[in-house]
């Protein structure tokens, strides 16, 4: 184990996301590494779904504010726990967290989030990661509901 282990985590407020983050911090507290937790924001809106902001500075603010909640939800009540950094991002999230990796051993992702596009193995994100960062990606899966069971066959009496 070694203090200098780093896993990069994309945090976006998705159940993906929280799921990631929650992985990443007990994987870097069984490794004695360092969670840094990543979440990007961009003023178009192209990835941020409906507008949630009236300026460029509302919008970081929107994001950090999920950050630290998701953080305090991830980490609250559990110790002992590896530290988490966080960081508030402007740009598309592929290209940002790809570049906070390159030093990273590991980036995590949620295999969805809140991009507006849906692929139906990964997100367009962790598949845009998977293809890109220079360390290795862990995707986390989201469970998908089960469909309902086949209702029982009748059989003529």
């Amino acid at each position: 184990m070694t203090d200098n282990y780093l896993i990069v985590v994309g945090v976006d407020g998705s159940d993906g996301g929280r799921r990631a983050l929650d992985w990443a911090t007990r994987e870097a507290t069984t490794r004695g590494g360092t969670v840094q937790a990543v979440i990007t924001w961009r003023w178009d809106g192209v990835e941020s779904g409906p507008a949630t902001a009236t300026n460029p500075g509302d919008e970081k603010q929107h994001a950090r504010a999920i950050l630290d909640r998701e953080i305090q939800a991830v980490t609250a009540g559990r110790a002992p726990l590896s530290p988490v950094a966080a960081e508030v991002v402007e740009g598309r999230a592929a290209d940002v967290l790809t570049h906070a990796a390159r030093g990273a051993d590991l980036l995590v992702l949620g295999s969805h989030g809140h991009s507006r596009f849906r692929h139906t193995v990964l997100g367009s994100v962790s598949e845009e990661c998977v293809r890109k960062a220079s360390c290795p990606v862990v995707v986390i899966p989201v469970p998908v509901p089960a469909p309902p069971a086949p209702a029982e066959l009748a059989v003529p009496s």
